[in-house]
Order: C-alpha cells, then structure tokens, then sequence
C-alpha cells in the first residue's frame, strides 16, 4: 500500500462517548440521597438566577437576539417575561445562573459548576412540555428534570475527577456542554445513534479557552460562558435529532481528534463509574458569593472581623494558608480590574470579610471597591503558604476538603489565633448544618423577585419531594414567570 494516503476504515464510536450514552438511556436514577440533593440544588441554582437579575451588567444580555420575536410555546427565563426558543433560553437561563459565582461547585483534577447545565435542562424541558400539551401529550415532569440534572452532574464530575483540562488551557465549560447535550437529547428523545453523534460534536466544537479566568485578563466572559456552552448543547442535540451524521473517532482519531489536538495525545482516565456520587457529594456555595476554593478562607475570615475590626492599621502581615488549587486559581496581587476580577481573587476574598464581617456580591462592584482603599491596603499584606495536606486531602475521594487557615499578625508583636476552616458550610459533611442555611437563602433569593405570596408557593412546592417530581415543568416555570 502507499505511504501517502489515509486508510478510510470508519471507525466505532469512541469508548468514552458510548459510555456516556449507555449511562443517559438506560441507567435507573434510584438513590433517594441524589433526588434530595437534586431538589435542593434545583432551589438554590434558581436563587442565584432571579439574585443576578438585580445586576445590570448580566441583565443587558437577556432577551431574544431580534427583539420582537414571537415564539410559540416559547421557554420562559425565570424571573423574567421572556418566552424565547429553546437555544437563547437556555444562554439566558445559563447566565443568570453563573453570573454571580453563587451556584454549587465540583472540585477535582478539573473544576466546575455542575448546575450549569441547569440552564439547557429547563430552556429544553419547558418547551418541549408546552409543546406536547398542545398536542394533546403528557408533559415532562420535574423528575425528568431532576434526573437530568443528576445525570449532567455525574457526566460532568466524573470527567472531572482525573482530567485537568485547565492544564492544558482549556475551559471546564467543555465538560457543560457535554453533559447538557447529553441529557437535553434524551429528553428530546433521541436513540443511541442521535446521541452518540451529539455528544461527538460537542467534543469536536472549538473548545474555550481559560484566559478570561485568569489574571490579568479575568472578566465578566466566566459569568456567561457556561450559558453559552449549555445554550450550544441545546442546539447540538437538536442537529443531531434531524439526522446530522457523527464524528465516531472524535476524541481518538490519530492528529486530528481531541487527544492529540488539546490534551498532548493523554486519553482521559476514569475513577468510577458513572451513577450519582457527584450529586451526591456536590457543594453548596451557601455562605459566600464567590470562587469556591476561598469560601473556607471567606469563613475564617468572618470569624477573626471582630479580633481585627478597628485595628487594620496596626496589622503587619495577614497569612493565608491554603492549597495548591487555589494558589494556582485564585491567588493574585496587583490592581483589580472588574468585579469578576475581584471574585477570582483569593486576597480580596479574604479581606473583605476581615475588614467588614462579611462577604456579598455587591462588595465587588466598582464603587463599593473604589469607596474602600483599606482593601488593597490589606491585600499588600497578605502572604499566601501552600500546606501540603490540604493540597492532598483536596484530591482524596473520602474527604475532598477545601481548606483554609488565616492568621492576623500585628505590629506590636501579638497575632490573633490561627483559624483553620477544613471543610465549607457547602460540603456533604455539613448537610445537616447547611440545608436549613441554603433554603434561607433561597427564600432570600425568591423575595428580590417576587411578593410574600409568590415566594411562598415556590417554597413549598420546591420543598415537598413527591409534589414537585409530579409537577409538569411548564406548571413549575409558570410560577416564575413576571
């Protein structure tokens, strides 16, 4: 044979995919621990939407792209009057979500935020029940969409768990778009072969790039960008659902797949198999509107403010003792450009709540930054050390802690106790503390967007496990319509 031609042997799907797959159409959502933690995660991620609604630099990007446009039986943006087609719904949706750095996280070799995939869930699921009720059809039900989000968490989570894809430069938002086409197919109701060849091309799109994380380019893209991969899942899976052939070898092929274009020729590795341990283990941003590998260091914090208040110009040093994620994410010195600057920076993160007791999303607006000088002062004086215990006990499957110690030091010699926070109000150790916390802070949530009345409706429905899986989705999404 020639030396200078391809074999054109079509290869099967790739292992990864078909595993992904098989998982969606035929795995049995039965753990009673995963649906709670879905209802609750469900509550909580639509808070942090109907909250980012109060904030003009995310509200400018809702509504349709021609504004006019009818669509029937349109998805409604929660909080909204909006009735759009699925794809914008689902960006819209997205984004509110993210915009504040409020809705639940997943730590491992990779990062992320598996709720975001809320958004091609809801943007699909609504329409696609308006749609089928005026055909004379059952609706989706609210546990179709609570296992969806089940589904899209462990997708997410465990394509997480041993691949770093921030390593190679690479936005976690891949991982949403993979998930959201996924489960936003079989909602749609593709076979085997519509799904496998949607989940290939969201593997085979241009894939973001990390920059507009990290300084000193971090803006306000990283409170949109997950709308905009679970926006572009919904519009994959529909290709897909017209007959769109797939790309079998995406991740595998030899030069021109995944592996060897944008993660130096690895193939990704697996932990377990998928089920529902990441809903399972997921973490709650509770507490704090910010990155999550500072929301122990935002609590201890909070606890030194009253050693600390009124003393900050005898402060010498503040030391932050943390871990190697969040000394490679979050930790940054210099001048702070945009509020998502700010909320990506361990520092600032930290002396907010020393200096004020606390830390919300306001604080990192520009007037609130620029009416506080004392802040950057702080920052100068920050130290950050890595303890290679929390950089350890953060990968391990039993603990995956997020810890983080700070201690003040003053000028005349005296310091103020080491405060060590292991284990944020969030994790799956401190369910018991922190689901009365998160449903207060839904309920805070709900009333910047509705009256006494409303609040109190979604409440209680969102709080009744059996009512709210019976209820169809267009009735749920009818209650957050304005």
């Amino acid at each position: 044979m020639s030396a200078n031609v391809d074999v054109n042997e079509r290869p099967d799907y790739d292992q990864v995919l078909q595993d992904i797959a098989d998982y969606v159409l035929n795995y049995k959502i039965e753990s009673d621990e995963a649906l709670d933690t879905a209802r609750n995660c469900l509550m909580d991620t639509l808070g942090c939407g109907l909250l980012a609604l109060r904030f003009p630099e995310c509200t400018k990007h809702l509504g349709p792209i021609v504004e006019g446009t009818v669509v029937p039986h349109g998805s409604r943006v929660p909080g909204t009057s909006f009735r759009l087609d699925p794809v914008k719904a689902a960006w819209d949706i997205g984004c509110i979500i993210r915009w504040l750095d409020y809705n639940d996280t997943w730590l491992a070799a990779e990062w992320g935020h598996p709720s975001d995939n809320l958004g091609g869930i809801l943007g699909a699921a609504d329409y696609l029940s308006q749609s089928r009720m005026a055909n004379g059809q059952a609706p989706l039900t609210m546990r179709d969409v609570l296992e969806a989000m089940i589904m899209a968490h462990e997708i997410q989570g465990c394509l997480a768990l041993e691949n770093s894809y921030n390593r190679v430069g690479l936005d976690h938002v891949v991982l949403v778009k993979v998930a959201s086409t996924a489960v936003v197919a079989k909602l749609k109701g593709a076979n085997r072969e519509q799904l496998l060849s949607a989940l290939s091309h969201a593997w085979v799109d241009g894939q973001s790039l990390r920059t507009y994380r990290h300084a000193p380019n971090a803006g306000s893209r990283k409170s949109w960008a997950a709308g905009d991969a679970t926006s572009r899942a919904v519009r994959l899976a529909d290709i897909a659902m017209r007959g769109e052939m797939g790309v079998p070898g995406v991740l595998s092929a030899p030069k021109w797949g995944f592996y060897d274009v944008l993660f130096k020729g690895q193939e990704f590795k697996f932990q377990r198999p998928y089920g529902s341990y990441v809903m399972e283990h997921v973490l709650f941003k509770i507490s704090f509107p910010a990155e999550f590998h500072s929301q122990t260091a935002a609590e201890a914090a909070v606890r030194l403010h009253d050693q600390v208040k009124g003393r900050v110009d005898e402060i010498e040093r503040v030391e932050i003792t943390t871990h190697e994620s969040a000394i490679r994410i979050i930790s940054k010195v210099g001048p702070l450009a945009n509020a998502a600057d700010r909320d990506h920076c361990l520092q600032y993160m930290t002396a907010v709540p020393l200096l004020f007791g606390n830390l919300v999303a306001e604080h990192y607006e520009d007037d609130f930054h620029a009416a506080h000088p004392e802040i950057d002062m702080l920052r100068e004086k920050m130290v950050i050390l890595e303890d290679e215990r929390y950089s350890r006990e953060y990968h391990e499957p039993e603990k995956r802690s997020i810890a983080n110690a700070i201690q003040v030091f003053f000028k005349d010699g005296s310091s103020t106790e080491k405060v060590a926070v292991e284990y944020p109000i969030g994790h799956r150790r401190r369910r018991e503390e922190g689901i009365p916390l998160l449903e207060s802070k839904f309920k805070a949530n709900l009333a910047t967007r509705f009256p006494a009345g409303r609040c109190e409706a979604i409440f209680e429905l969102c709080k009744d496990q059996a009512k709210l899986e019976a209820t169809p989705v267009n009735a749920f999404m009818d209650l957050f319509v304005i």
